[in-house]
């Protein structure tokens, strides 16, 4: 203890100190009050980070969250550069940036996938095909990739919940489908109207078949009284 200090200046002094950190540690809304790595987190780099977490949860069909323990830069690197050949966004998040994210899009459900190492898919078309996609890089390559669950829409889904969707035909099989079991109906009744139209046309052609006769036959007797003549 220095000199001069008593125990009752010491507490206060420590209170003080104790007060200051906790108010440095309380996230605000704009981003501020954050710390990573005992840094400061207030910066504009990580309001932006904010912002574009915001933009593309909010556009974006589904987001899958994904565990990335095991896997160094270059296989990152490698995932990310197989996802946007599919048009898949695959992006390494901090957490606390995308809990602020996440609680100004509405969207508290991606909270609760979004614990430890994570990465974030986001899928701007059909859902069905981030989760094939996720499913067969980890297939193919043996990965220690690992699903923890997805958000579609404002439903929360499991990592088997992912696994089923992987297994749902693609949006673009399902309306192939769709249209060859329209196929079948459609040419029935595009047959069926053929028909009484086709009868149609036969009565309507009787007469006119008959006038033609009686006009050739006209012709012919002109013909032969003009060579009696």
């Amino acid at each position: 203890m220095e000199s001069g200090s008593s125990p009752a200046r010491l507490r206060t002094a420590h209170r003080a100190r104790s007060r200051t950190r906790k108010t440095r540690n309380v996230p605000r809304a704009d981003g501020a009050g954050i710390f990573d790595k005992g840094e400061h987190m207030p910066t504009q780099k990580n309001k932006d980070l904010v912002e574009e977490l915001k933009e593309m949860l909010a556009s974006c069909t589904i987001t899958v969250a994904t565990d990335f323990t095991g896997l160094d830069v270059n296989a990152i690197n490698e995932l990310r550069h197989s996802m946007r050949e599919k048009e898949i966004e695959y992006r390494v998040v901090k957490n606390t940036l995308t809990y602020l994210a996440a609680d100004a899009t509405e969207n508290p459900e991606l909270k609760e996938i979004v614990q430890g190492p994570t990465a974030l898919a986001f899928g701007y078309s059909d859902p069905a095909q981030v989760a094939k996609a996720l499913e067969e890089y980890i297939r193919v390559n043996r990965s220690t990739l690992t699903i923890r669950g997805a958000v579609m829409g404002r439903r929360s889904l499991s990592s088997s919940e992912v696994t089923t969707l992987s297994n749902l035909p693609s949006k673009e099989q399902l309306v192939a489908q769709f249209l060859g079991q329209l196929q079948a109906p459609l040419a029935h009744l595009a047959g069926q109207l053929q028909a009484p139209i086709s009868r149609l046309l036969n009565v309507l052609n009787g007469p006119l078949v008959s006038l033609d006769i009686l006009l050739q036959q006209r012709v012919q007797q002109l013909a032969s009284q003009e060579n009696s003549n």
